[in-house]
């Protein structure tokens, strides 16, 4: 390991769990794009699923704020 990824790495707990998952997002997209391209259609496809899901009722949602503050208190 590089000497910045050990820093990256040593660093990682002072940041939030919402700060970390947008770190995660960039580093997916750092790598190939025709496999990023892939990860992005299926999202997209998971997305429609879920909204559909919803309109139906079947499922609930949460507002941001909960999602949110359930992830930072981790």
């Amino acid at each position: 390991m590089t000497g910045l990824a050990q820093e990256i790495h040593k660093r990682i707990d002072s940041i939030s769990p919402v700060e970390r998952a947008e770190l995660i997002e960039e580093l997916i997209r750092s790598f190939d794009r025709d496999q990023r391209m892939d990860i992005d259609a299926k999202w997209a496809v998971e997305a429609e699923s879920r909204n559909d899901a919803y309109s139906r009722g079947e499922i609930t949602a949460s507002s941001m704020e909960d999602v949110f503050r359930r992830i930072n208190q981790r």
